[in-house]
């Protein structure tokens, strides 16, 4: 009901503006065909124009109702002249006098003026995209898809049309469709009519409710880069975010269940997906976030070359999946010599995916650096910046060509050209740069190999190193010599022990007379080495320890010999033994106090 009173509103508007169209053109025959085969919905309308009035015509309007036009997605109109090849007849957007808010118009340019009572035949396909409601939303892992399409029965123009038919072409079985006195159903085809004798903006719809388990592949977005390197190649990198746009799977997914019976446990998901890449394409990659996906074909030939894409895991209702496709191509066959001095890249716009819908398309162009004076020429509108990428080796960086779109469909996989000026010299800059780099880099080392680096040897850091290397081989000879003093004291020792097991004080005595004349002799030696080290800046943190060491040994050397003398005078007055340990024991426990401080001392100026 809703839309019977919107149309007939429209019609009522649309008759009262005789200034909206040409009233003197009349459509004699039209025949449309519906392509509801796949999530892209493609019409193609075969239009019989007839001038019925007194002036000639050079233009022909075609109406689309909002609703339907914001989904237009592509349009296209083609003229044939006798047996002459077909060619495309521009098709622009327009405003005519009078237009009402919900109608959009297209006006095609004729090639050449209708007279009086001439007729023109046109074929214009319109391609719609989001048309095709799923109907239930949502449904389980084991049901079909089925999706709704509304339509007009008449052909909706500003014109009056004499005869006119519609046929839908459908993918499987039909639920349900409007019926009308002139309807037939025969195998995939539903058809309407003839109908006659229809006014302009006649309307009377039509609802078809079917199956249809096509893949609904959606990119919901698409960003392209194509980089070209004049040593011979061009690079194409596509990064995909796709998603399955029908209805949406409820009730979870069962692998057990998919992998038993796919087709009928998964019969509206897609699992695997076909690219059409350009003949000679090579260094072809498929991966995702986690890593490179094996499983894909690619097969080709000299003509062709195709990639079966298969994601990770089946892509149902609603599922999102996001994966890059890369591949080389050659130079040559892409890019050329123009007019002027300019190259021109010559390269398809859409996506190589056969019946994709991407909802927004990025193309970036990545052009040589010192590329100049660049345009870009396409065959529909498209939104147009420029950028810059670094990439090794860069100086300015490389400029970038950007074109976005939205509601990109196959039928505009078209090519599009970039034109740019480029000196063959800037060819030789990268090389360049890694020459000089790498005769820069000899040079730096032979430059070093031949400087002497040393600190200077009146430097007061160089004095100050060799001062604390002189400190450390005077705080090593004291300590050698404390060892050596270390040494006597444990002669001494084992004179007394030979004395209690034999007697003879002979002996022992001369053992003492040697050592006191080592005892000497050592601290001859220490006295300079000590002079040396008072005198010294540098060895002010282990003075203090090197001079305790000398206080200690000599208050032992005392307690040595008084130990040794009362040793020796007892064994000659023949005192007992218990007497002599008696008379030394306190000697004896301060001399054992005395050699661990001493061996602590040595320990700590070790450290330092």
């Amino acid at each position: 009901m809703e839309h019977r009173l919107r149309f007939s509103f429209l019609l009522f508007t649309l008759l009262l503006l005789s200034s909206t169209a040409r009233s003197d053109l009349v459509i004699s025959k039209v025949e449309r065909w519906v392509d509801l085969s796949s999530h892209i919905v493609r019409v193609m309308s075969l239009l019989k124009i007839e001038n019925e009035g007194p002036d000639d015509v050079s233009e022909v309007l075609l109406a689309f109702p909002d609703a339907q036009a914001k989904n237009l997605a592509a349009i296209r109109t083609f003229y044939t002249e006798g047996k002459k090849s077909s060619f495309v007849l521009p098709t622009e957007p327009t405003e005519p006098k009078g237009k009402p808010s919900d109608v959009t118009f297209y006006s095609i340019a004729l090639p050449k003026k209708l007279a009086k009572g001439k007729t023109v035949s046109l074929e214009v396909l319109a391609v719609f995209t989001h048309t095709l409601k799923p109907f239930p939303e949502e449904i389980t892992q084991a049901e079909s898809q089925l999706v709704v399409y509304t339509d007009n029965l008449y052909y909706t123009s500003p014109y009056p049309i004499k005869y006119q038919s519609l046929v839908f072409r459908l993918p499987g079985r039909v639920e349900s469709y409007t019926k009308y006195p002139k309807v037939k159903l025969v195998e995939s085809e539903l058809r309407y009519g003839p109908f006659e004798e229809q006014p302009a903006f006649s309307y009377s719809p039509v609802v078809v409710h079917f199956e249809n388990n096509n893949p609904f592949a959606v990119a919901n977005e698409l960003v392209r880069e194509i980089e070209i390197s004049h040593w011979g190649n061009v690079r194409v990198t596509e990064q995909y975010t796709l998603s399955h746009g029908g209805a949406r799977l409820k009730n979870g997914f069962s692998r057990i269940e998919y992998q038993a019976r796919p087709y009928a446990r998964g019969a509206s998901s897609f699992r695997t997906l076909v690219a059409r890449l350009p003949p000679r394409a090579h260094s072809v990659y498929y991966r995702d976030e986690i890593g490179n996906i094996s499983t894909s074909h690619l097969w080709g030939d000299s003509q062709r070359t195709q990639l079966e894409i298969e994601p990770r895991f089946p892509i149902f209702g609603g599922w999102k999946t996001t994966f890059t496709v890369g591949y080389d191509l050659p130079l040559q066959d892409f890019l050329f010599e123009a007019d002027g001095g300019k190259r021109v890249l010559n390269i398809t716009f859409g996506c190589p995916i056969g019946e994709i819908l991407v909802e927004k398309h990025i193309v970036k162009v990545v052009l040589p650096e010192g590329s100049k004076d660049i345009s870009v020429a396409t065959l529909f509108p498209t939104k147009q910046s420029e950028d810059v990428k670094y990439s090794h080796l860069d100086i300015v960086g490389r400029p970038v060509v950007v074109l976005e779109k939205d509601n990109v469909v196959p039928e505009l996989n078209l090519y599009f050209q970039v034109y740019y000026k480029f000196n063959n010299i800037s060819l030789l800059s990268e090389p360049m740069m890694l020459i000089v780099g790498i005769f820069l880099l000899f040079v730096a080392c032979i430059v070093y190999m031949h400087t002497d680096l040393a600190i200077s040897k009146t430097s007061s850091s160089y004095l100050e190193k060799l001062q604390w290397e002189e400190v450390q081989a005077t705080v090593l000879r004291i300590r050698n010599i404390f060892d050596q003093y270390l040494t006597v004291h444990d002669k001494l020792e084992s004179s007394l022990r030979e004395l209690s097991r034999n007697g003879d004080v002979q002996s022992c005595k001369a053992v003492r007379k040697a050592a006191d004349a080592q005892f000497k002799e050592l601290t001859k030696e220490l006295k300079p080495l000590l002079t040396f080290l008072q005198s010294c800046s540098q060895a002010s943190s282990i003075l203090p320890k090197i001079e305790e060491l000398v206080t200690k040994e000599r208050e032992m050397q005392e307690k040595e010999m008084a130990k040794h003398t009362t040793v020796v005078e007892s064994f000659e007055k023949k005192s007992g033994g218990k007497d002599i340990e008696s008379r030394i024991a306190s000697q004896q426990q301060k001399l054992a106090s005395l050699r661990q401080e001493v061996e602590a001392l040595l320990e700590s100026i070790a450290e330092i």
